[in-house]
């Protein structure tokens, strides 16, 4: 009996590691520890700061030798260097965000894991504001 009890113990834990849960902000994979609120997102608080961790980076977004134009290291280089890549207000246009979710071209960040639920619809609500430099 004791080895029945133990063996449904380790089951039920197994199962409860697999879920998620949908009000965590912290859920999924992403490779930064940033957490926005649902609306008044600051530039300045939440988006740089998730920039800094995932895409500002040597090789990347960063200011150091990559291929690509967009540069990710502050909010003038963001939007209005050589990429434009953000549609105040207008989440559902701007190619920053279809990236992010990967419905164009390659996911970002490449080759990382990506940005969670929560950071996604973070950056959202943030365009969707204004795209501020707050």
């Amino acid at each position: 009996m004791r080895k029945g009890m133990v063996w449904c113990a380790v089951a039920v834990m197994a199962l409860a590691a697999g879920c998620k849960d949908e009000n965590n902000p912290l859920d999924g994979d992403s490779p930064s520890n940033i957490i926005f609120p649902i609306s008044k997102v600051s530039y300045q608080v939440h988006v740089q700061p998730l920039f800094n961790q995932t895409c500002a980076l040597s090789g990347c977004h960063g200011d150091g030798s990559q291929t690509s134009i967009l540069r990710l290291t502050n909010y003038d280089n963001l939007m209005y260097g050589g990429a434009l890549v953000i549609v105040r207000n207008q989440p559902d246009q701007s190619t920053l965000v279809m990236r992010i979710e990967g419905r164009i071209g390659e996911r970002m960040p490449l080759n990382r894991r990506a940005l969670n639920q929560n950071q996604i619809n973070g950056i959202r609500a943030w365009i969707g504001e204004g795209a501020l430099n707050n």
